[in-house]
Parts: structure tokens; sequence; C-alpha cells
């Protein structure tokens, strides 16, 4: 059985570092960090085309006043942030910012631009912010490779069996969400940002696809994709063998 704890991705991040859950889910990026602690489940990850991080602001700016910062990220160790940081690698000032709280940041002017994350990459247009760059496109142009947002993983000190059977829980979970989409209605509705039912349906359909029930070879040459360019960086030191369940 299990016990939901909702978070912020961030959070969830951070909370991962500690060791908090046996079971917990994170960006790739905080994933990249936490090789030696965690194996990566085959089904409930983010991955695909066109569903990247948008950088946005109030106004066009040019690559170097981007830079020139400061820059809302919707955390330290967000995937969003590691594309923001391939992209514009010259930035200095990045500021961590809950992801629904960036838009208003920027409108306020306490920052110049920012990576928004989720369903505001929907709504933003109509609050009149500029797009500054699809940091997803920008990734799947230079690799090739669709996105590697989120996963789900288990701590590495769970014993053999029990990793395959959460992991095996976690696949009918997903096949039976993905074959009865308004069995999980009510409970979206209960916890989004965005109350348009439009807009939940258009979130869920964009980040839940065939990655999502299983990583298959494609999802798994661009989660190492993405380590081994963090590897060249020098944003971690090397990718471990036995990453997946």
């Amino acid at each position: 059985s299990f016990e939901p704890m909702l978070a912020d991705v961030e959070e969830l991040n951070l909370k991962a570092f500690a060791k908090t859950y046996p079971v917990t889910k994170l960006s790739y990026h905080a994933l990249a960090h936490l090789q030696a602690e965690y194996k990566l489940l085959d089904s409930g990850s983010a991955l695909g085309e066109g569903i990247g991080p948008l950088l946005i602001s109030r106004r066009l700016l040019s690559p170097k006043q981007v830079e020139q910062g400061p820059v809302a990220i919707p955390g330290k160790y967000t995937t969003a942030a590691f594309l923001f940081r391939l992209a514009y690698s010259n930035t200095k000032d990045l500021r961590p910012i809950i992801f629904n709280e960036i838009e208003a940041a920027i409108q306020a002017g306490d920052v110049a631009a920012g990576v928004i994350i989720h369903e505001n990459r929907f709504t933003y247009a109509e609050r009149g912010f500029k797009l500054l760059m699809d940091l997803g496109a920008f990734w799947e142009t230079e690799t090739q490779l669709p996105i590697p947002l989120g996963g789900i993983v288990v701590r590495r000190d769970m014993s053999q069996e029990d990793q395959a059977r959460i992991s095996r829980v976690l696949r009918r979970s997903v096949d039976y969400a993905m074959a009865h989409p308004q069995a999980s209605a009510d409970y979206v509705a209960a916890h989004a940002q965005e109350m348009s039912p439009e807009i939940q349906y258009t979130h869920i359909k964009t980040y839940v696809n065939d990655y999502s029930i299983s990583l298959g070879t494609r999802g798994r040459a661009a989660v190492m994709g993405m380590f081994e360019m963090a590897v060249e960086k020098g944003l971690i030191g090397a990718v471990e063998e036995d990453l997946f369940v």
C-alpha cells in the first residue's frame, strides 16, 4: 500500500537528497546527482517531444540581456534549470522560486525572465508574457532525443524483490489510468493549479504518454544522454551502469 505525499517538484528533489521516501517522483536533474542512492522505475516518467520548459519575460530580450539576469528557475535541481544552463551557460544570477510564483516575480520586476513548467506553459501568453526560448525544443534540436523531465525512483537499500514488485504495481497503475482517464478526474481537479478542465486535460495529455507506460529503448537513451552530458559539463562525476530497475 502507498501513502501519497504531495509536494512541489523542488521540495521532492530536496527530500530525495535526504532519502526521505522509499519511492518518490523527482527531476531527472536531481537523479543525475542521486544515482548512488536510487534506481529508476520503467513506468511513471514524464518524457516527450514538445513538452519542455519555456523561458518567458514581460518583453523580448536578447541572449546577452537574459544572461545578465536575474532569471527565475523552478528549483536548483529541476530539469528546467539544467536545460536553461545548457542554453544560457553564462548566466550567473539564478533565483530558485516555486514554479507557480514565477510569473508573479516576472510581473513585479523581481527577475528579468523566468523558466515556467507545468500548466503555466499553456496559459502564459494570455497573461501578456513573451516567449524567449522553448528549452525543450532546444534540447531536441541538440540531441534528437525526447526531453527527460521527471521519473519515479526507489531507494537502492530496498531489496531487489521489493523494487521489482513496486515497478510492477506502478506499471499496472499507469496502464489503468491510461485506459480509464475519468477515474482520476476528481483527484486531478482537487490538486490542479489551473481550474479549467480543458487545461487540466491538455496538461495530462501532454505529459502522460507512451514513455510514462515504459521508458523503452529511446526513453532510456534520452536519460543516459542527459546524464552523459552532465558528466561532460562537470555537473556529476559518472553514470551508474545499473541505473534502471
